[in-house]
């Protein structure tokens, strides 16, 4: 399969909704919604940019099985 049909929408799901994420993270920081004084604050920051990333590799791991071994 070529790259237009497999990695661009990989790139562009979570590049697009990487800077939405990023966004989203610096609007509740800014407004004071989570403060990083409070552990658990910390935690469920820690806990949102974890997802993020986890999403990120099981959606191309996959990807990447499916290309090599479908």
């Amino acid at each position: 399969m070529d790259f237009e049909r497999v990695w661009a929408p990989f790139l562009y799901l979570y590049g697009v909704g990487g800077l939405f994420f990023l966004l989203g993270i610096l609007l509740i920081m800014r407004s004071g919604a989570c403060r990083l004084d409070r552990p658990s604050d910390r935690r469920w920051l820690r806990v949102l940019v974890f997802g993020f990333f986890w999403f990120v590799f099981l959606h191309g791991a996959s990807t990447l099985v499916a290309v090599n071994f479908g």
